[in-house]
């Protein structure tokens, strides 16, 4: 219905010094069960790009190895990112899981074209 007020905001959430509040307070990000707070988790990065390209091309991750962006930055702005973030290299057994994860959701595990992908790679 147009005009019609769908809820009053002030009664739901609190007042508006309440909400003003709330924005102004600073949040601590935490990481599921292990609390530590956003600035120590462990940032991983795993470059895909071959050694001396233009633009390096790479995963980043934030205390989880299997949740990652791809992002690609100008070599300079790469070094810089990686001082300013502390990153750790992605462990070969790191590398293996996320791609095992990766061909799963591509290929399914007990479909027709996971057994036909597995038999083209072997």
């Amino acid at each position: 219905m147009a005009g019609t007020p769908l809820a009053d905001s002030s009664s739901d959430f609190g007042s508006k010094g309440e909400l003003n509040e709330m924005t102004n307070v600073q949040l601590q990000t935490r990481s599921g069960d292990n609390g530590k707070p956003f600035e120590r988790l462990v940032k991983f990065i795993r470059v895909r790009s071959p050694e001396g390209a233009r633009f390096v091309e790479f995963d980043f991750a934030i205390g989880d190895p299997s949740l990652f962006v791809e992002l690609v930055m100008p070599q300079g702005a790469f070094e810089h990112f990686c001082r300013k973030n502390d990153v750790v290299h992605m462990t070969d057994e790191q590398m293996q899981a996320v791609d095992a994860e990766m061909e799963k959701w591509r290929y399914g595990e007990e479909t027709l074209m996971a057994h036909n992908h597995d038999r083209a790679t072997q």
